[in-house]
């Protein structure tokens, strides 16, 4: 019988594997704090939080709270928070037309924010979800989401955010030619450095159930998201949507959800070469503690390969619940 080295030519791929300082030296990606977005969501009120039961570890906090983790995150190193209002159920009508009030909440957090922490970059959604009575991404008649009136509110409402302090927005409704509209308002309104992140690619996926319990449209929401989130089976038309979106003039892109979809990710990174994002969504997170919590994963390992899988994918950075974590991980080394 031959001997390994006449099987193999005597290239032993397990030699550059055989110590630590070894498998760091020819490691290819890294991940770092630079690559991390903290999604928060934010309430009313004043020095309290509220646990999203769907999503352990995860709470609502109020704006003077929010600003504390905005902190936080400075302090670890992560580039940006993104926020995400969950606002009484008073205020949430047919059209989401508390989107269009200069002085919302999502609006207060990032003016509060940026008062206190301006170096920390914020990320904001102008998607109507959070705001409906419906619970959809748009205004709802006769049983149909409209497409080009709610263009035109979250073009008004971009504006809104981008006058708070919003550096980037990110426009999630998946609403044809918003991302032209919006980068137009923005222009006319002398915001030409605010950044787009469009959610490009966003599928009517299964794993959003806890976010829409975080954000409170879980119980509202009427029918499903089908006629205008990507059919889970179509890859092309990602990059469709992706390219249109890009000709309208957004800035960076975004994959969601994260995990199930790593190759779309490699898809749009190879297509285009623009910077590209992930949304570890709330299913992800709520899935990966479920198992850490039954014991079943180790969580430092399962989370940081998680994040390795993104960069591998093609990632520039991830939207992720797990942000501080891994930031405090790499700065524990």
């Amino acid at each position: 019988m031959p001997n390994v080295d006449e099987i193999t030519g005597r290239r032993r791929m397990r030699r550059n594997r055989r110590f630590d300082w070894s498998r760091r030296l020819v490691r290819e990606t890294i991940v770092t704090a630079d690559d991390l977005i903290w999604p928060i969501f934010i309430i009313e009120g004043e020095n309290r939080t509220e646990p999203v039961g769907a999503m352990p570890g995860v709470e609502r906090l109020t704006t003077d709270l929010a600003v504390d983790a905005a902190r936080r995150a400075v302090a670890l190193g992560i580039p940006a928070i993104a926020t995400f209002p969950n606002i009484p159920l008073e205020q949430r009508d047919e059209t989401g037309s508390e989107i269009l009030n200069p002085d919302n909440l999502i609006n207060r957090v990032s003016r509060a924010i940026k008062a206190e922490v301006p170096e920390i970059g914020i990320i904001t959604d102008v998607a109507l979800d959070p705001f409906t009575s419906h619970g959809h991404d748009g205004i709802l008649r006769d049983g149909i989401i409209v497409n080009d009136e709610t263009v035109e509110q979250l073009a008004k409402a971009a504006v809104l955010q981008a006058q708070a302090g919003a550096d980037i927005i990110a426009p999630s409704d998946m609403m044809d030619g918003r991302i032209g509209a919006i980068r137009i308002a923005l222009d006319e309104a002398g915001f030409s450095d605010v950044a787009i992140m469009s959610y490009a690619t966003k599928y009517a996926s299964a794993f959003y159930g806890p976010y829409r319990e975080a954000v409170g449209t879980g119980g509202l929401l009427k029918g499903d998201k089908k006629t205008y989130y990507i059919d889970p089976a179509n890859t092309d038309e990602a990059l469709r949507e992706t390219e249109l979106d890009l000709e309208e003039g957004a800035d960076m892109v975004m994959v969601k959800p994260g995990m199930p979809y790593l190759d779309i990710i490699r898809r749009v990174k190879d297509t285009f070469a623009v910077p590209t994002y992930a949304y570890q969504v709330s299913g992800e997170y709520s899935m990966i503690m479920a198992g850490v919590e039954k014991g079943f994963f180790d969580e430092i390992r399962v989370i940081m390969e998680t994040m390795g899988a993104f960069k591998r994918a093609g990632c520039d950075g991830v939207l992720t619940y797990f942000a501080p974590k891994v930031a405090g991980w790499l700065k524990e080394g």
